[in-house]
């Protein structure tokens, strides 16, 4: 089959919630033969960056933080969401307003790094930028690394923000993701794109 042949046809969309936080959809499609498939859910989110961080030791600087859709604690990477309110006409979430350019994303990786753990670096490399959830979802992460990280500060956090700061070797974090508390997919997704690269 051709490319084309495949797609879906969106003949009707409802906006379910649409907020500061969340674009979520209801929709129904036109398949390929012509048949409708509905109801179909979609949302669009912030999209974000992640960041891979090592200290001046080698150490992976970590965060821990509770995560709601499991119910637990988790050990992560730093991330953070990529603001898209002073560039948009409207004070809610869309489907084109939460993609951001790479620009954008390396800054928000910088920042993010910064108020979450008080680390800075000037060895910087982008790794991939791919969509969070092709599925369900057009938000995009952008993945990067940040190696040699200086502490210069406390966290800046926000005030729904609660985590901890943690520097854990490599055999810890491998420990972490093969039946530890290690459990952000697309985080262990940044771990091995950054080991390919270095």
């Amino acid at each position: 089959m051709q490319n084309n042949a495949l797609t879906w046809k969106l003949i009707k969309e409802e906006h379910v919630v649409q907020d500061e936080w969340i674009d979520f959809r209801r929709n129904e499609y036109k398949l390929p033969n012509d048949s409708v498939i509905g109801p179909v859910y979609n949302y669009s989110k912030h999209s974000f960056s992640l960041i891979v961080a090592t200290d001046e030791r080698g150490q992976y600087i970590c965060v821990k933080q509770y995560r709601h859709g499991i119910d637990e604690i988790t050990t992560e990477f730093p991330a953070g969401a990529i603001e898209y309110k002073e560039k948009s006409d409207v004070p809610y979430i869309t489907s084109k307003n939460i993609i951001a350019t790479e620009d954008d994303a390396f800054e928000a990786a910088k920042r993010e790094l910064k108020e979450e753990t008080g680390y800075i670096s000037d060895n910087w490399a982008h790794l991939l930028t791919i969509p969070a959830n092709a599925t369900l979802s057009n938000s995009n992460v952008h993945i990067y690394c940040a190696t040699a990280c200086k502490k210069i500060c406390g966290q800046d956090l926000d005030d729904t923000e609660f985590l901890n700061i943690e520097t854990i070797s490599e055999k810890e974090l491998l420990s972490r993701i093969y039946g530890g508390d290690f459990k952000q997919s697309l985080h262990v997704l940044a771990y091995y794109l950054y080991k390919n690269k270095m």
